[in-house]
């Protein structure tokens, strides 16, 4: 007998203290759309910030991140426990394409787009061959080194917007630092939900210190609730169109093969949490997560990713059922029909988000740390050592390459030397016995 399409949700009942619920299973009803809940939680706080830092509309990169979390959902048969929420590997090609200055909509938003949607035919196109011939090719040429480093630089790419653009005095710059503070405490000495949590409730309380300092006593720009006050409690996002130009496209398309790793990555985790074999739907994450992706540039959100904040939720509760994923999407769909949760998001202080923006960068530079960690990368060896030395160079400092109109910047750059590097030096380590992986 055949597996059906859809998993066949088993009611459990984990009454023990670890429990595991298995993709397959679920609790009951209630339990269940609490779980959602927190996985909504878990991922709002990367989810609103990534669309702020590149000039969207948060409410529809929140309505998008459920969309496209039932995407995944229908194209993965619902055997893979994952979250979609706003990918960060954007940012930095966005910006670059859009010359977006750091505050307000993004009034290239349209151009982004168009790249937007091209990376995510460019992730489908990668998801078909994945799903004909295997993952084994992507490991080739992207090992552990590889990947990490491409990781890191984009944290590292990233670092100057926040440090000069996103604090105008030197209130606003003391303002940064006792937000990243603020983000620090809670992560260091909070427990529970609330250390999970730690970017948003960081935010929130460097909101209040924001507001006091400012509101109570003038040292500052005020916070602006109006917006708030008179945004409606439900209504359309407003959608806007992609426009199609090859430098936005070619500048923003190869965030795809970022995306493949990290993708891959989150799916090698999730089979080691549940002990089930997610390989043979490798690559149907791939086409569910480029589906969503040019979806949602479609309509003017941020391409998504699976997110490893929700990965950790999984792994503290021992819960990996899909039912839990249906639910959070359910819930994101909801809040981004909301306007006055737009104007909420909209309202936080310029130096506050370059603070959180200084932790979140910092992070990303440090997860590509790692992956070489986690993966026992052998820095001994000199073609581990060139490719990782160049990669971080090259991103941090931005390096451009141009061909004719076209400008390929540092993040574009870092990913396609490092891959490049890796080939061509792969020569002389097959030459030599000691240089052998």
């Amino acid at each position: 007998m055949t597996d059906p399409y859809w998993p066949r949700w088993r009611e459990v009942r984990a009454t023990e203290e670890g429990a595991v619920v298995a993709p397959d299973e679920r609790l009951p009803w209630p339990q269940t759309a609490a779980m959602g809940v927190q996985h909504v939680i878990a991922m709002f706080g990367a989810t609103v910030l990534a669309p702020i830092l590149m000039g969207f509309d948060p409410n529809i990169a929140i309505l998008m991140s459920g969309v496209g979390t039932l995407i995944f959902f229908l194209l993965t048969r619902g055997r893979v426990p994952s979250y979609l929420g706003s990918s960060f590997a954007f940012i930095g090609v966005v910006i670059a394409a859009t010359g977006y200055a750091g505050k307000g909509p993004n009034a290239n938003l349209a151009v982004a787009l168009g790249g937007i949607v091209a990376c995510g035919a460019v992730y489908v196109l990668i998801g078909l061959l994945v799903q004909a011939v295997g993952t084994g090719w992507i490991e080739r040429f992207m090992p552990p080194v590889v990947t990490g480093a491409v990781v890191a630089v984009i944290g590292l790419n990233l670092a100057s917007i926040p440090v000069k653009n996103m604090a105008a005095n030197n209130f606003e710059s003391w303002m940064q630092a006792l937000t990243f503070l603020s983000v620090g405490v809670v992560a260091v000495f909070s427990r529970g939900m609330v250390q999970r949590l730690l970017i948003l409730v960081g935010l929130a309380l460097a909101t209040v210190l924001y507001a006091v300092f400012t509101n109570g006593l003038g040292w500052g720009k005020p916070v602006d609730l109006s917006g708030v006050a008179t945004a409606a409690w439900l209504g359309w996002p407003s959608f806007t169109a992609p426009v199609f130009t090859g430098n936005a496209m070619l500048l923003i398309a190869p965030v795809a093969v970022i995306l493949v790793a990290e993708n891959l990555g989150h799916l090698k985790a999730v089979t080691a949490m549940t002990g089930r074999n997610l390989d043979p739907y490798i690559g149907r994450a791939f086409i569910g997560d480029g589906v969503a992706t040019m979806l949602s540039g479609g309509v003017g959100g941020t391409g998504v990713t699976t997110y490893a904040e929700n990965i950790g939720v999984m792994a503290a509760t021992r819960i990996y059922s899909t039912a839990v994923f249906v639910v959070a999407a359910l819930i994101a769909l909801l809040l981004g029909f909301s306007p006055k949760f737009g104007a909420v998001i909209q309202a936080i202080p310029l130096p506050v988000m370059g603070g959180v923006s200084i932790v979140v960068f910092g992070l990303i530079a440090v997860a590509g740390a790692k992956i070489w960690v986690d993966n026992k990368v052998d820095f001994s060896q000199n073609r581990n050592l060139i490719v990782a030395a160049i990669t971080l160079v090259l991103g941090t400092g931005d390096f451009t390459l141009k061909f004719g109109g076209f400008a390929l910047g540092g993040i574009g750059t870092a990913t396609f030397g490092a891959i490049l590097l890796w080939a061509l030096l792969g020569r002389g380590a097959a030459a030599a016995p000691h240089e052998r992986r």
